[in-house]
């Protein structure tokens, strides 16, 4: 379903990330996931490592609605209000995901809805 692209002829990759996935299936495109709780319709407490790991269940939902799981996801994009706040987002990150990982990008915006920390969406193929 997934194959993982590496090649030493391009940066390596600095985190739980592949240089590029190669991919066979149906493609499922998530949108931008909120680190909102449906149980409360609020951002969890805390800080970017909270507001991470529930952007990343959400996510995880949706693709359950759909059946698959994050074994199925081959590219993500990960909007952060802060580029400071990589470091913390990317070990909350690096615990939902295994090898071959996604692609993946990351970076800072001016601002996102409701003022999260955080925003991901996902592309999963299955």
């Amino acid at each position: 379903m997934k194959t993982a692209l590496n090649t030493a002829s391009a940066p390596a990759a600095i985190g739980p990330y592949s240089q590029g996935i190669a991919a066979t299936g149906t493609t499922h495109y998530l949108s931008g996931q909120l680190p909102i709780d449906p149980a409360t319709g609020a951002f969890p407490e805390g800080g970017i490592k909270e507001q991470t790991r529930q952007s990343l269940l959400n996510a995880q939902a949706i693709l359950k609605s759909a059946g698959l799981d994050l074994n199925n996801v081959v590219k993500t994009t990960v909007q952060l209000s802060d580029i400071a706040n990589f470091g913390p987002m990317n070990e909350v990150y690096a615990e939902f995901f295994q090898q071959p990982f996604p692609a993946r990008s990351a970076f800072a915006v001016r601002d996102l809805p409701k003022g999260a920390l955080v925003e991901i969406e996902m592309i999963a193929v299955g």
